[in-house]
C-alpha cells in the first residue's frame, strides 16, 4: 500500500538545494525545472560535469563550487543529495532530518523523506505518479501513456471549466453540486465517443 501524500509546490516560494554536479544532478534539474521553470535552486559541488554546467548556465542556478557544508542548508527548503559518497549523501540526509528540511538522497529511498515521481502536464493539469520508490521506470512508463492518452484539448476544457466554476451563484455546497454534475455529464460524454 502507498502511504505517501502527493503536494504540489510552489517553487518559487522555495529554495532548492542540489548537492552534486553529475549525471544525476542533471537528471533532477531537468526534471525540476520541466515541471516548474521558475524554481529556485542552488547547486554545490566541487565539480560539475560540462553538461550540467551547459544546462544550468541556461537557468537561473546559483552554483557553489566547494564541498557540502552543513552551513550550505542555512534558508533552504527543499534539498537533493545526488553524490556518488555514500557517506556524503548519508550526512546531508542526517543534517536535513535535524533541520526538517524535505530531503530526497537520489536512488536511496530509506534516505528520503519525499520522492519525486512521474509527472504528466497538460496545460494546468497535472497529475502526479508514484510507485512508491518501487520502480520509477514504471511511473515513467505511465507518465508517457498518460501523456499520449489525454486530449490536447485538457487546457481549453479547464479555462471553460474555470469561467463557468467562477459565473456560479450560490453557496460554496450549491457550486460544488454543480460542478460535479457538468463535471459527470463531460465524463458520460467521452465514455459515449
Amino acid at each position: 500500500m502507498n502511504t505517501l501524500y502527493p503536494i504540489f509546490l510552489k517553487t518559487s516560494q522555495l529554495h532548492f538545494l542540489i548537492v552534486g554536479g553529475g549525471y544525476v544532478a542533471l537528471e533532477k534539474l531537468q526534471f525540476l525545472y520541466k515541471s516548474s521553470p521558475d524554481a529556485i535552486v542552488t547547486l554545490v559541488s566541487p565539480m560539475i560535469r560540462e553538461e550540467t554546467k551547459v544546462f544550468i548556465a541556461e537557468k537561473n542556478v546559483s552554483v557553489i563550487n566547494k564541498k557540502f557544508s552543513r552551513r550550505f542548508l542555512r534558508h533552504k527548503s527543499v534539498v537533493i543529495a545526488t553524490t556518488d559518497n555514500p557517506k556524503v549523501n548519508e550526512r546531508v540526509y542526517k543534517l536535513c532530518r535535524k533541520r526538517n528540511l524535505l530531503v530526497n538522497v537520489a536512488d536511496n529511498p530509506p534516505l528520503c523523506n519525499f520522492y519525486m515521481g512521474g509527472i504528466v502536464t497538460k496545460g494546468n493539469l497535472k497529475i502526479a505518479i508514484s510507485t512508491n520508490g518501487k520502480s520509477p521506470t514504471l511511473a515513467k512508463r505511465m507518465r508517457q501513456w498518460l501523456e499520449g492518452f489525454l486530449p490536447e484539448e485538457t487546457d481549453a476544457l479547464l479555462d471553460k471549466l474555470y469561467v463557468y466554476r467562477n459565473r456560479l451563484k450560490g453557496d460554496f455546497e450549491e457550486k460544488i453540486a454543480a460542478m460535479n454534475t457538468l463535471t459527470e455529464k463531460l465524463l458520460e460524454q467521452h465514455d459515449k465517443n
